[in-house]
């Protein structure tokens, strides 16, 4: 079950970041603009997480303190979602992301499937 719900969180993640770059590419108008603009999103998300939140980031923080920023990330996405007309797509992304980490955190384990009780 667990290994369920991490496949979920990374799929979640994949499509956060498919949502953030569609977001920057939905705003500016040439070109050009809405390429820079959505990779400069989706590399800001990508530093966020990978500093703050992956598994094996040089920073992790503890669990609580990691919600601020999933919820940066996870909100973004939706909100992206949600300005370029696709609101349907935004709450679902939103609602299975809260899920999925509800049912990481029922399962005992973090975004990285540590167990969040130290061992004995």
């Amino acid at each position: 079950m667990k290994a369920t719900a991490l496949l979920l969180r990374f799929l979640l993640e994949l499509a956060a970041l498919a949502a953030i770059g569609y977001g920057g590419w939905s705003i500016a108008d040439p070109i050009w603009a809405r390429a820079l603009l959505a990779a400069a999103l989706v590399a800001t998300a990508v530093a966020v997480w990978s500093r703050w939140v992956a598994p094996r980031a040089a920073h992790k923080l503890p669990d609580p303190q990691r919600l601020l920023p999933k919820w940066l990330v996870f909100g973004g996405a939706s909100a992206a979602l949600v300005a370029t007309g696709h609101w349907l797509l935004g709450v679902i992304l939103a609602v299975l992301a809260a899920a999925d980490r509800l049912a990481l955190w029922r399962l005992g384990a973090d975004t990285g499937g540590e167990s969040l009780t130290p061992r004995a």
